[in-house]
């Protein structure tokens, strides 16, 4: 399997492609992606601290309001667009702002879970993580495939054929908007990630761009020593 190139944000994240069918269909759908070298482990004293502060704009009532700011109205819409309600399936800043009211705060996880919500929190657009070193070249978005699964090995599910996933050019990586699969995931022998988030219509690639730098800057705070 081939890695993913190596890349920063210095001086732009990598547009990732787009199945020709879903670029017609969702002709503002966009992949940007980065991979950087980092590891995974615990949280430094300052990301968990970042975290509590967050917790304190994460309200109740704010929580509700937010909703209807343009962002997340955004991916509102286009959950909407794919076949999803997002009163049922909340998006990812929403099940975020729940698990913190349910939790009565933003709890420290782990170094990467932490980059990735300081992120969605901090700019409303959702980033996940893949160890680059199990992709076999860009990132991009597609239809499944009929018979494809998810996954690797035995533990593929079937993907019912042309849901909407994230893909390299050998295999689905995870349904959009959903946790990446099994075996493409960051693992404690991760030495090299890739972030990616998915731009939508109403979504500026300007937040994009400022979400992948954040979570870049948490996992590895001398980039933003260099930027």
């Amino acid at each position: 399997m081939t890695a993913a190139p190596e890349g920063d944000l210095d001086p732009e994240p990598e547009l990732g492609w787009v199945q020709a069918e879903v670029r017609h269909e969702f002709p503002e759908l966009r992949l940007l992606w980065v991979a950087l070298a980092a590891r995974p482990g615990p949280s430094p004293p300052a990301v968990s601290d970042r975290l509590r502060m967050l917790s304190d704009r994460f309200h109740g009532a704010q929580a509700i309001a937010m909703r209807q700011d343009p962002i997340p109205s955004a991916y509102r819409i286009f959950f909407r667009h794919i076949g999803l309600d997002p009163d049922e399936t909340r998006t990812p800043l929403e099940a975020a702002a729940v698990e913190r009211l349910v939790q009565g705060g933003f709890r420290s996880q782990n170094l990467v879970d932490d980059a990735l919500l300081i992120a969605l929190t901090e700019t409303g657009v959702p980033v996940w993580a893949l160890d680059a070193d199990r992709l076999d070249g860009p990132l991009g978005i597609r239809q499944a495939h009929a018979g494809e699964g998810l996954g690797q090995g035995a533990a593929a599910t079937p993907l019912p054929a042309g849901r909407l996933v994230v893909a390299d050019a050998e295999s689905a990586l995870a349904i959009v908007f959903e946790a990446p699969a099994l075996g493409y995931g960051v693992t404690p022998d991760t030495t090299r990630m890739a972030l990616f988030a998915i731009q939508v219509a109403g979504v500026p690639a300007i937040h994009v761009e400022e979400a992948l730098w954040t979570a870049v800057s948490v996992l590895d705070p001398g980039s933003a020593a260099e930027a």
